[in-house]
């Protein structure tokens, strides 16, 4: 152990400490990068082909899918706007539920 000791003073000892500093990390990610497609999978975690989305490539497909999704905006604009109107008419009735009452209040 001495001898080893004393081969590794002055320039030999930086020269082991410096492969230390640059071979300990790499090992380490090393050991801990191979395999991640083993050690940390999730089963089910991507989506198959057949639940995911199926991207139209040709024009009629994507007329097809465009004319879907312009009736969806279409159905949802029609929503919102009702629920817009029903919103108004319920304030419309407060308010005038609220001067009523003030009125026979006084």
């Amino acid at each position: 152990m001495s001898s080893i000791l004393r081969k590794l003073q002055g320039g030999n000892l930086e020269v082991f400490k410096f492969g230390t500093y640059i071979l300990f990390p790499i090992g380490w990610m090393y050991y801990f990068g191979t395999n991640l497609d083993d050690r940390f999978t999730v089963q089910g975690f991507w989506p198959t082909a057949e639940q995911s989305h199926k991207i139209p490539l040709e024009k009629e497909e994507i007329d097809r899918e465009l004319n879907r999704m312009r009736m969806n905006d279409a159905i949802r604009r029609e929503r919102r706007q009702r629920e817009a109107e029903a919103e108004a008419e319920l304030q419309l009735a407060q308010a005038r539920a609220q001067t009523e009452g003030s009125a026979s209040a006084e």
